[in-house]
């Protein structure tokens, strides 16, 4: 009997046997010289990835979610203020803004699946202390846009996670809003063995802040000038990233390529294709579409071996954890209506076109 064909949802081991010797050798000098809570192959890395989005400043976490978390609270985001952000965003997002004392205020997002800047214009009060701009799927919400209706005193945090490499209007993300936070789960087009994460800025003073808040509170051992926590970029992982780095852009632009692929293969009128906003240079972390039926066919790619997902099934506010801001099915059309439609298709660097067309010719018989 013939084995079933299978397609992952993302394949990591092809970008570790492009980077294995060269992360072998890395990680090789971080044992060797015991730096394994931020040492020198972090400062490498921050060094690096700072210079590569074009900000002063990146400093390396623990994850992703702390850094959203330490960009809020370094801002002097708290308790009393509201931060805008959109319903169709990953759990954290909204996560890091309870954490730090402040109100969540959801704003509905476009067809392009970004935030949309009417929504955040008729969201903003006098308690507005913050905009997270989520740069979703791999491309990045329009901030110059959101700047111009929030002003200058209102902080632009770029939640930055599924965008390493992306560009606006030219300009890198993490170097567009006042400060950004990223994640490097090993998912993302820029991925570490484990957790890590980084805040981006060209703020000197926040970035000085942030120092301390990942360190206890300080800079020096046993200094602790302010209350903070533990959340410092592993060693070990900071030498992978440097490895991965030097392929970033090479493999963006394969997955560039792969999404040109789908467009060629997919059927418009059946499936509608993802949307790239104009002036925004899209890096394809996912590959997401819009269906009828989802659930159905989601069913029928996994059962033919095909890797799908949903990202996000449940906007925000249908979210149990937050039902205490008191908003109801209906509240986000846009939103609610992506959620029960959209699918993420494989895409990732090295995805061989004749599994793009088995995943093509898969879904078109399913709808």
């Amino acid at each position: 009997m013939q084995a079933q064909r299978t397609v992952p949802f993302v394949d990591l081991g092809w970008q570790t046997r492009r980077i294995r010797e060269a992360a072998d050798a890395a990680i090789a000098r971080v044992i060797d010289s015991s730096g394994f809570i931020l040492g020198a192959a972090a400062a490498d890395f921050e060094e690096e990835f700072a210079r590569y989005c074009g900000v002063a400043h990146c400093l390396g976490v623990a994850n992703g979610t702390d850094a959203l978390e330490l960009a809020l609270e370094a801002a002097g985001v708290g308790r009393g203020d509201e931060v805008i952000l959109p319903a169709n965003t990953f759990v954290a997002t909204a996560e890091a803004v309870v954490r730090v004392g402040a109100t969540p205020v959801l704003v509905d997002c476009t067809d392009d699946f970004l935030i949309s800047v009417e929504g955040v214009a008729d969201a903003v009060s006098s308690r507005t202390r913050a905009v997270a701009a989520v740069h979703l799927y791999g491309q990045t919400a329009p901030v110059e846009a959101l700047r111009a209706v929030v002003g200058t005193d209102v902080v632009i945090l770029e939640d930055a996670a599924q965008s390493q490499g992306a560009t606006r209007h030219g300009i890198r993300a993490g170097s567009l809003g006042d400060v950004a936070a990223t994640s490097f789960y090993p998912g993302k087009n820029l991925g570490a063995f484990g957790d890590a994460g980084a805040v981006l800025t060209a703020d000197d003073a926040l970035a000085g802040t942030i120092r301390r808040l990942r360190n206890h509170g300080g800079i020096a051992k046993y200094e602790h000038s302010v209350v903070g926590r533990n959340s410092r970029l592993d060693g070990i992982q900071a030498a992978v990233l440097s490895a991965k780095l030097a392929h970033l852009d090479e493999w963006n632009q394969l997955r560039r390529d792969a999404a040109e692929t789908y467009g060629e293969m997919l059927d418009g009128d059946r499936v509608q294709l993802p949307v790239v906003a104009n002036g925004n240079e899209h890096v394809f972390h996912l590959y997401v579409v819009k269906v009828a039926e989802r659930d159905r066919v989601l069913e029928g790619l996994t059962a033919a071996g095909i890797g799908a997902g949903i990202h996000y099934p449940t906007p925000v506010h249908l979210l149990p954890a937050f039902g205490f801001l008191g908003l109801k099915a209906g509240s986000f059309p846009n939103a609610e209506r992506q959620a029960a439609e959209i699918l993420s298709l494989p895409m990732y660097p090295g995805l061989a076109e004749d599994d793009q067309q088995y995943v093509a010719d898969t879904l078109h018989a399913l709808l």
